[in-house]
């Protein structure tokens, strides 16, 4: 007998998406902040060239997530049934 690969939820893609990308915003413009000394008593603040470095790094982490790895953590997570 085989198994059939139930597809998955549209709110669990969605809703992954979402926490990946909060998880890799904050985990990551906190650590280049810190890495640039630009974290402030709110949080951090990122211009110019450690803003891009972050959308880099936000771009590169859905792309081999999905592509290379498997699935992102939330995908992980949350595609589990």
């Amino acid at each position: 007998m085989t198994d059939m690969v139930q597809p998955v939820a549209t709110w669990r893609k969605v809703l992954a998406a979402i926490l990946d990308f909060v998880t890799v915003f904050f985990g990551g413009g906190y650590a280049i902040g810190y890495l640039t000394g630009s974290v402030t008593a709110e949080g951090f603040k990122l211009e110019g060239m450690p803003a891009l470095i972050l959308f880099a790094l936000i771009i590169v982490y859905f792309v081999a997530g999905s592509k290379y790895l498997g699935g992102t953590i939330w995908q992980r997570i949350l595609y589990k049934h």
